[in-house]
């Protein structure tokens, strides 16, 4: 059930349940971090929102020594490959792929009044921010259907388990890849308490950004001297292995509603039946993640493309599911999507076991400081607009006493989560730090293996990151096959 997204995260079953170290800058939190530890990973206990990223991302990419076919003409016939868009395929948009795109109705009343206020805060509507302009605000796309999440493997994977030359194996832990000197050849792993390897021509690690370089690092792939520290025989010294690590933090800006139009109510233990009945015909409230709009703009006039993503909510909650006092809400969820702060992924011991030592550091930088306090201008700007008067009942969070430039800081430290973004950690590229190279995504410095998910971007895109990875998927199956790369695709594209 789409709206019940929630119910997965902190679910030891379906989550593996990180959390940073404490964050210099924000107070010492640990911010926790859920990651899909079913088939599908993070793609079948995501927010189901469906975001390329803007076209100039790519072209940051394609600027990287090595990158140029990591541009958005390059990119953009897998990204339509690999969707079918309901809302119609164009030059922008695919109508045959496997991943079916749903776009979100934005029929209640405060979607309404929504866009008239982004309207009315001098910024324009457009028509779909996965098309010719991301700038602006839009219904947004959700990778879902007739109530029904749309994870990867719904996609891929189980309309070929049929296949004879498939065998999936669940509640295996993947432990360490098996070198021939420098050749991978194998992967250890644990299943049912018994330690096994298989064997393989060819590896391709797929476990994102945190888990993959992990599992390299426990193989010997790293930094090599901080893995002769940990008694670990160094393979590949790849000092870019777990480092370059970019997230997108979030605060909700909530405001208390004078009409009872959200959707609160639903959320009632006696209403919970009725919406379950209705989810199992693919109609009402559980059908959608209620994430159906939002957008992206600038947040000065020095920048060249947006830099700050919202999401609008017609309810005052958190991603958990708790709701503050007060019942009727609703809510605008806002944050950098450029930020400079870089993090890293580093194994504590050679204990596969032992999750992870994780340091983002956010709010690390001036200049991502000067952006967080923009983006909660540009949430209470679009709040305070005319075409809200008649649904506001006051703001919940921050609140009315946080007015300072010290005290929005402040709370974006004491209060903001992830986006369950996180990416960059074993980069694309040819300088020293690049962790794969740009044409086939096979780790330098060893042969037969690579790596294909978030981990090797060089830089996080800006909007949510599932279809992005599924783009690079896509891309790299063709080399792996040996097919010849689809024909790039030149179209115009919004450019300020």
């Amino acid at each position: 059930m789409p709206a019940a997204l929630s119910i997965p995260i902190g679910n030891r079953f379906s989550d593996w349940k990180y959390e940073s170290e404490p964050e210099p800058h924000m107070g010492g939190r640990r911010i926790y971090h859920a990651r899909g530890k079913v088939l599908g990973g993070s793609s079948s206990i995501n927010g189901m929102i469906f975001q390329r990223g803007n076209p100039l991302d790519y072209e940051r990419w394609a600027d990287q020594p090595g990158m140029d076919a990591w541009d958005y003409s390059h990119c953009l016939p897998y990204f339509k490959r690999m969707e079918t868009c309901l809302a119609g395929g164009d030059q922008y948009r695919g109508d045959h792929g496997p991943l079916v795109l749903e776009r979100g109705a934005a029929d209640n009343p405060m979607f309404k009044a929504f866009f008239s206020a982004v309207q009315e805060a001098g910024y324009q509507i457009t028509d779909d921010v996965n098309g010719y302009r991301q700038e602006g605000f839009a219904a947004f796309d959700r990778n879902l259907h007739r109530g029904r999440r749309i994870s990867a493997s719904k996609a891929y994977l189980h309309p070929v388990e049929d296949r004879p030359n498939l065998d999936v194996k669940t509640r295996a832990f993947v432990t360490r890849v098996v070198f021939d000197a420098t050749r991978a050849v194998g992967v250890e792993y644990i299943h049912r308490g018994k330690t096994q390897t298989v064997f393989a021509s060819e590896i391709i690690l797929c476990g994102g950004a945190i888990n993959t370089p992990q599992l390299l690092q426990l193989s010997g792939v790293g930094n090599g001297t901080d893995l002769e520290k940990l008694g670990i025989p160094v393979v590949a010294d790849l000092p870019g292995v777990g480092e370059n690590m970019q997230d997108h933090l979030e605060v909700y800006v909530q405001h208390a509603a004078t009409e009872p139009l959200s959707i609160a109510p639903y959320l009632k233990w006696y209403r919970r039946p009725g919406v379950w009945a209705q989810w199992l015909v693919r109609r009402g409230p559980g059908a959608s993640n209620h994430f159906e709009a939002g957008g992206f703009v600038r947040s000065n006039e020095d920048v060249v493309y947006p830099n700050l993503m919202i999401h609008f909510l017609p309810i005052a909650i958190r991603y958990d599911g708790s709701l503050p006092a007060g019942g009727h809400g609703y809510q605008i969820h806002v944050g950098p999507t450029r930020s400079n702060s870089r993090g890293s992924v580093k194994i504590r011991s050679r204990d596969p076991s032992e999750k992870p030592s994780l340091r983002f550091n956010y709010l690390s930088t001036e200049r991502d400081r000067k952006e967080w306090l923009e983006a909660v201008g540009v949430a209470r700007s679009i709040f305070a607009q005319p075409a809200f008067s008649h649904l506001d009942g006051g703001e919940l969070s921050p609140g009315p006493n946080v007015k300072t430039d010290a005290e929005i800081l402040d709370w974006v430290a004491g209060d903001a989560e992830t986006a369950f973004h996180p990416s960059c950690t074993a980069a694309m590229g040819t300088g020293n730090d690049a962790v794969v190279d740009p044409g086939q995504l096979r780790v330098h410095g060893v042969d037969g293996l690579r790596v294909v998910d978030a981990s090797v971007m060089p830089f996080v895109t800006n909007g949510n990151i599932y279809a992005p990875v599924m783009m690079i998927a896509e891309k790299t199956a063709d080399a792996i096959l040996g097919n010849t790369s689809l024909p790039r695709e030149n179209v115009d594209v919004y450019r300020r």
